[in-house]
């Protein structure tokens, strides 16, 4: 059985009397065969073809001695996915010239049989003792390209050096595109620097292997040297240089770019503006992505994705949700892609009822079985509360990545489960994946809810160098944590001085907040001190210092942090709690009136505490900032933002059900107290997500140990 394969039919110019002509034996010609047969071949014209075979061997002028004629057969039945029929006719062959060796390596190269390219070529050298020129090369080095056939390609790069062709243009920009496919960015670099010459081609070969494989200097260096040489000028130059103005996050070099696009007259087409609207929005410009989506009227599956990707990346994450509603009404089909942006947006907004609409409509469609899609859905699962069915996700998955292995690992770290992190990573190291910058994050985060300090210094210090991995500013915070949960304050301080690195605010943010909470004071204001110095705007330290002062009543300190924050206009963001109940958010901030059960949600949470004061509840009036009496302060502990989502959702749920809360702050001590004893009382699961972290109450305990 032949092999075959479905091709385009373009119009075809070849008429019936032209087949008489051709039967005609006053007019039949070699050269006339060719120049029809090379028409059928350009035109993917397969069953014409045949005709015009079947004519030249009832006529017999179909012969093996017929080199070019056959060449051209061979050449028509590749092009029309006929490889058998190709093969059958190159293999008769009496006289085989490398023409024929040529076509038909082309004709495997264009059909997807790139492992037979490489085989041909050492049978046209031992069988018909025939050298390849250029043409051959280029084609051989295309299929191991195509085929990931790095060993084979490096035999042929010798046999180019070796036949002195690597200087024609078209030999080397395979052999670029060969090491670029093969990740060997090295062999790259080194055929620019030892084969002279250039084209546009090569230009962008080179330019989007340095890109794809993170070499942003040298790609930077091709774009100059194009610049300088005047080769900026086709579509796909521009594609890949608004690719490498978004990897490097310049926007004033990217609307360089664009300007000179306009003044060229290139005219847009989809994949360009998907790339300029890619750079606009992964530079921070939304606006100008935005500017671009709406004055380009052609929009397929890329451009919405595109478009949908640039406002995840600037946190405008229900206009991404939104625009989705105006992708469907465009009958434009979301691909796995498009999801993926969509799940990430859900876990923006912790929007669990839309996410939950997502992930049922993606098993629907089958793009679930996408890694992509699936680490969305973990992520989405993550940060929405719901940590169990992320690790029912990440089990189901059949297929899993890297970012699948750190989104579980950081998952369960963010949420205190430690010891399911550590079991999590060593299944990963168990299953040869490669850890990465990420994973050791979450491993350290894992070590510092469990107090591991020698564990976390031995992945630190080795094991991260054993897979080839230097420690950043984040592992070294984590370390910082560590240390500073174990009450270890002045080795985390002096580990701070001794190590040669850059500290950022958060990072003497972790050992202030360390100090908070062992009650370490003066090392705590010797901190404030410094983190003032590094950013006197920020609000966190004023209000942690704050905190501190409060917590042993030193009054005149907590109205000096005011004073600060007042002289310096700094202010302190309002506390807000929402919660998802029957796909709606509530919104509630300190002491709310204005919900429109304002009255029933003050009486629930009177009721909460007074249910729990005798568990042993006493309200901890060193939270309030204000020097005012104790039952004041006791009625501004009360009705904190958070206590006022719970109670809601208390009200409004299910008895079973579990109750998700997210605050944009730090959760306060009080709170955090009440909360575990309302676990307790009313027998639920509730899980708060504040700014640093998840916090699971049930039955009188939090997952965080009273560390955050």
């Amino acid at each position: 059985m032949f092999l075959t394969s479905n091709v385009h039919r373009a119009p075809l110019h070849v008429s019936v009397s032209s087949l008489s002509q051709l039967n005609s034996q006053s007019v039949f010609s070699v050269k006339y065969t060719v120049k029809l047969l090379k028409k059928l071949a350009d035109n993917g014209n397969f069953k014409l073809g045949k005709v015009v075979h079947a004519l030249l061997i009832v006529s017999n002028h179909a012969s093996e001695d017929h080199v070019i004629q056959n060449n051209c057969l061979i050449n028509l039945y590749s092009r029309c996915g006929q490889l058998a029929i190709a093969r059958h006719i190159f293999n008769r062959l009496q006289q085989r010239n490398i023409v024929s060796w040529s076509t038909l390596m082309t004709g495997y190269l264009h059909n997807g049989f790139t492992w037979e390219v490489p085989k041909l070529l050492k049978d046209m050298v031992s069988v018909d003792n025939l050298f390849p020129n250029e043409y051959v090369l280029s084609t051989v080095l295309s299929s191991c390209s195509n085929g990931g056939l790095l060993h084979e390609g490096r035999q042929c790069h010798a046999l180019v050096l070796k036949s002195g062709l690597v200087f024609h243009q078209y030999v080397k920009n395979a052999l670029l595109s060969l090491y670029t496919m093969s990740s060997d960015m090295e062999g790259v670099l080194e055929i620019l620097k030892s084969v002279p010459g250039s084209s546009n081609i090569t230009d962008n070969v080179v330019l989007k292997g340095f890109l794809d494989h993170g070499y942003t200097n040298e790609a930077l260096d091709v774009f100059s040297r194009m610049l300088s040489e005047g080769s900026v000028g086709d579509k796909i130059s521009y594609v890949n240089i608004f690719g490498l103005c978004a990897r490097l996050k310049d926007l004033k070099l990217g609307q360089q770019v664009h300007c000179r696009m306009l003044k060229s007259g290139l005219q847009l087409d989809v994949f360009l503006s998907s790339a300029v609207m890619d750079m606009y929005g992964k530079c921070g410009e939304i606006l100008g992505a935005r500017y671009i989506f709406y004055s380009y009227p052609d929009h397929n599956v890329v451009s919405w994705t595109t478009i949908l990707a640039a406002n995840f990346q600037n946190e405008c994450f229900e206009e991404a949700l939104k625009m989705f509603l105006q992708m469907e009404l465009q009958d434009v089909v979301p691909n796995e892609y498009t999801f993926a942006v969509l799940l990430h947006s859900c876990a923006g907004l912790s929007a669990l009822g839309c996410g939950k609409t997502l992930h049922a409509r993606v098993e629907k469609t089958g793009h679930g079985t996408f890694v992509v899609v699936g680490n969305a859905l973990i992520n989405m699962y993550v940060r929405s509360g719901h940590i169990e069915a992320a690790r029912a996700l990440f089990s189901n998955m059949i297929c899993r990545d890297t970012v699948t292995w750190n989104l579980i690992i950081s998952g369960f770290s963010h949420h205190g489960l430690g010891e399911d992190a550590l079991f999590m990573f060593q299944d990963m190291l168990a299953a040869k994946e490669q850890p990465s910058y990420v994973t050791f994050i979450g491993v350290l985060l894992a070590c510092g809810h469990l107090g591991r300090i020698e564990e976390g210094f031995y992945y630190l210090q080795h094991l991260m160098r054993d897979f080839g991995l230097e420690p950043g500013l984040e592992h070294y915070t984590c370390v910082v944590g560590l240390l500073g949960k174990a009450g270890k304050l002045d080795e985390a301080e002096k580990f701070m001085r001794s190590t040669p690195i850059t500290w950022d605010v958060i990072a003497w943010r972790t050992l202030l907040n360390a100090c908070n909470v062992h009650h370490n004071y003066g090392l705590g204001q010797k901190v404030a001190d410094h983190l003032l110095q590094l950013n006197p705007n920020d609000v966190g330290t004023y209000i942690l210092l704050s905190n501190m002062h409060a917590k042993v009543k030193r009054w005149d300190g907590v109205a000096k942090m005011r004073k600060l924050l007042r002289e310096r206009n700094i202010k302190k963001e309002p506390g807000l709690s929402w919660t998802e109940i029957r796909n709606e958010t509530h919104m509630f901030v300190s002491d709310d009136t204005q919900h429109p059960e304002t009255a029933q949600i003050h009486e629930k949470v009177r009721k909460l505490l007074a249910e729990i004061k005798p568990l042993g509840y006493i309200p901890d009036t060193a939270s309030v900032l204000h020097d005012v009496e104790q039952e004041q302060q006791e009625g501004y502990l009360s009705y904190h933002s958070e206590k006022l989502a719970v109670a809601y959702a208390l009200m409004k749920t299910p008895s079973q059900a579990p109750i998700h809360v997210i605050k944009n702050l730090r959760i306060c001590d009080d709170c955090h107290s009440a909360l575990k004893l309302i676990s307790k009382v009313t027998m639920r699961v509730i899980v708060v997500r504040d700014v640093n972290r998840f916090h699971s109450f049930q039955n009188g305990s939090c997952s965080c140990a009273d560390y955050w």
